[in-house]
């Protein structure tokens, strides 16, 4: 069924974004001064954040649709721990995301680099996420 196998296209992609962020991207900025560690995270953030969000809620509907075709379980769980990206930046991510877009790169300090080393420990929450909800709709698939 197409739907399911666009679901879990959606949720890889999203796992290997946030995989790749937290193995390459995140170690390699946090070896720049603090300066220049604000200022590759800012844009990287952005461009991130357009990727990953539009995966997680196309994902989220094709694995509902899925599920609503199959009415096979695995389906609507995949879906919701995908989409539990969401609530997970919103409620735990922003409030740093915040401090760090309104920190001016000029005043970056120790503390800047505290806070994107506490996001990128936040952020592997949603590696975790995505992984589980590939592995969940590679299962349903599998049938």
């Amino acid at each position: 069924m197409i739907a399911g196998q666009l679901a879990l296209v959606a949720a890889a992609l999203f796992t290997g974004a946030a995989f790749y962020v937290n193995f390459a991207e995140q170690p390699a900025r946090l070896m720049l001064d603090d300066r220049a560690l604000l200022l590759e995270w800012k844009p990287s953030y952005k461009r991130g954040f357009m990727m990953q969000a539009p995966l997680a809620i196309v994902g989220f509907i094709l694995g509902l649709i899925a599920w609503s075709i199959t009415r096979d379980w695995r389906w609507i769980i995949g879906a919701i721990v995908l989409v539990a990206n969401w609530p997970w930046t919103l409620f735990a991510i922003m409030p740093t995301n915040r401090r760090l877009v309104e920190t001016d790169p000029g005043n970056a300090s120790a503390e800047t680099r505290a806070l994107i080393e506490r996001w990128g420990t936040l952020h592997a929450m949603r590696t975790l996420l995505g992984i589980a909800a590939t592995a969940i709709f590679l299962s349903a698939s599998a049938n």
